[in-house]
């Protein structure tokens, strides 16, 4: 199967990454990609968010599944123009992508749907909000209704960093505060059949002790020893089911992955968020876990012939993931700075531990950083205390001048706390 992924970031890095160890993928393409991608999968240079010209390089290229990594591109209908061009893609419709792109529009479905959420406001002026964050209170939770690359949602005691986050949106969604941990669980769905994935849990505060703004993601690990063993049937059942079952019924089936960002609070499961792709950095943990090959998983979703899948296979082993991110992130990330010590990591950390690339690329015969997160360190072990140490023991190895990372990923976990 000759695959084409779209996108450059560490989740395309780890899709490519599983996508090249499955046997029936014979050739493996990426658009536009990245330094780390380049060692797995050939390169092309495109305009993510042209459809047009996403589906005439799969054309070119005779793909036989085209993967859209980024919520962008799904968003603006990317999926659409390559299934126009008669090829299985994996990744929902604009229209139905609007789970993610739209928070209002997610809130409707969720209503229509019975989905357990957090009551909220939509609001489109400044008096509108005042009104929302007066009758929920603080701790304040106000969400930028379009996307933001994970840094549109401010969650604060502070009712005027409360109101000038929601001035600087068009359109806010002002919602009560959910209480109790949080979990990310994946669904693979082709419309109809929903098969959910392990589930797995990020961190997205900046800072130790979840301190800081929010980021995209500063790190994750799987499995949840904490979690109730019913948690993934409970959330397919009241949760992801319902969601494609509405979206269907709308006459805008979803087919792609599901993502739901979920609290596990004191009155049960609600849902924090939806989004319309595999998450950052979510998707390097759950892949590390995942023994069934990639590829055709992802085809039958394209396909829809989910159902006719054997199920998944999973390793007992937990995998814990660190992001190393820019000096100054997520405000003005720092670029062009080298990155050394990535081949210290493939000659002393492999297989256990291994490097994924989100913002780098090559200048000359070096690795430089040219984003905010700028790579991730994946490890796998029997548990998550070793899986975490073997990740750190890496990270480690990297040096990156004015680089930051979290240094307590999975440590309550690890630690049964």
């Amino acid at each position: 199967m000759n695959v084409l992924v779209i996108g450059s970031g560490a989740r395309e890095h780890a899709l490519c990454r599983s996508l090249s160890l499955d046997p029936a993928v014979t050739a493996l393409h990426c658009a536009p990609g990245n330094a780390g991608i380049a060692e797995v999968a050939e390169l092309h240079p495109v305009d993510a968010l042209d459809g047009a010209a996403v589906a005439a390089l799969a054309t070119e290229l005779g793909a036989e599944l085209v993967v859209v990594g980024p919520e962008a591109p799904l968003v603006a209908g990317v999926a659409d123009a390559v299934r126009g061009a008669g090829i299985p893609v994996f990744g929902p419709s604009g229209e139905a992508a609007q789970l993610e792109g739209s928070k209002a529009f997610a809130k409707d479905v969720m209503a229509a749907a019975g989905v357990p959420t957090a009551r909220s406001y939509v609001c489109t002026t400044a008096e509108e909000a005042a009104e929302a964050l007066d009758a929920f209170g603080a701790p304040y939770v106000v969400k930028d209704d379009g996307l933001a690359a994970g840094k549109g949602v401010v969650v604060t005691s502070d009712v005027g960093v409360a109101k000038a986050h929601a001035a600087a949106c068009e359109r806010v969604v002002i919602e009560e505060y959910l209480d109790g941990p949080e979990v990310s669980l994946f669904a693979v769905t082709d419309g109809v059949t929903v098969l959910p994935l392990q589930p797995a849990q990020d961190f997205k505060r900046a800072l130790d002790g979840d301190e800081g703004p929010n980021t995209g993601g500063m790190g994750a690990y799987s499995p949840l020893p904490w979690a109730e063993p019913k948690l993934v049937e409970e959330v397919l059942e009241t949760v992801l089911q319902p969601t494609v079952d509405e979206l269907r019924r709308r006459g805008t089936p979803f087919s792609g992955l599901l993502y739901a960002g979920l609290a596990i609070t004191s009155r049960g499961v609600r849902v924090i968020e939806f989004n319309a792709r595999f998450g950052d950095p979510e998707t390097q943990v759950v892949l590390a876990r995942l023994k069934t090959p990639l590829g055709g998983v992802l085809k039958a979703a394209a396909t829809g012939v989910l159902a006719d899948l054997e199920p998944l296979r999973w390793s007992d082993d937990a995998a814990v993931t660190v992001v190393v991110a820019s000096h100054n992130y997520p405000a003005t990330p720092r670029t062009g700075d080298p990155i050394t010590g990535l081949d210290e990591v493939a000659a002393q950390d492999a297989p256990h531990a291994y490097v994924l690339h989100a913002g780098t690329r090559r200048d000359g015969g070096s690795v430089v950083s040219a984003g905010g997160r700028v790579l991730s360190i994946t490890a796998t072990g029997e548990d998550l205390a070793q899986a975490r140490d073997r990740a750190y023991a890496a990270v480690g190895r990297i040096r990156l001048d004015g680089s930051q990372h979290r240094t307590d990923i999975a440590a309550k976990a690890a630690a049964g706390a």
